[in-house]
């Protein structure tokens, strides 16, 4: 269970992952070791996932992004498929899902030829019935859950 310093920690660092221990301490009222120790505690109960730098994949080169719904021939090569979009670089982020589609993919290319050539290569042969694509012209909202607006009982 998270308890108010938890908290506070939390609030603070999903708004800034960059602010200094030494910043979040005074804020709260406790040493920078305590600090140090919640968030590692934290980190260990698997609340707090790590910390990243995000890249704007457009500034690299990859300016088309798009969503594949995926639809497996036989379900039970969920591993092989999985195995096969693990090894691409252009794909992202992979959801299980509860639709018409087994799996639900990001996948950022360099133009729409990329793209073709991407599903048509490289992820259709991995044993795909259907792949349907969805091009993102952008993200609109893009967050973590908030936590200033999490109740005792959300924070369990």
């Amino acid at each position: 269970m998270l308890d108010e310093l938890d908290r506070k920690i939390l609030l603070m660092i999903s708004e800034d992952a960059r602010v200094p221990f030494l910043e979040v301490a005074r804020a709260c009222n406790v040493s920078g070791a305590a600090i140090h120790q919640r968030i590692q505690k934290l980190t260990s109960q698997g609340v707090i996932k790590g910390s990243q730098f995000i890249i704007n994949p457009e500034k690299t080169g990859y300016a088309t992004c798009a969503y594949l719904g995926l639809k497996m021939k036989n379900p039970s090569d969920i591993d092989h498929v999985l195995e096969g979009l693990q090894e691409l670089r252009e794909v992202v982020e992979c959801h299980y899902t509860m639709s018409e589609f087994d799996l639900l993919v990001k996948v950022y290319a360099k133009d729409h030829h990329h793209l073709l050539s991407l599903v048509q290569n490289e992820i259709q042969p991995l044993g795909l019935v259907c792949c349907k694509t969805i091009l993102s012209f952008g993200s609109v909202i893009n967050r973590q859950i908030p936590m200033s607006h999490l109740s005792d009982d959300e924070m369990q």
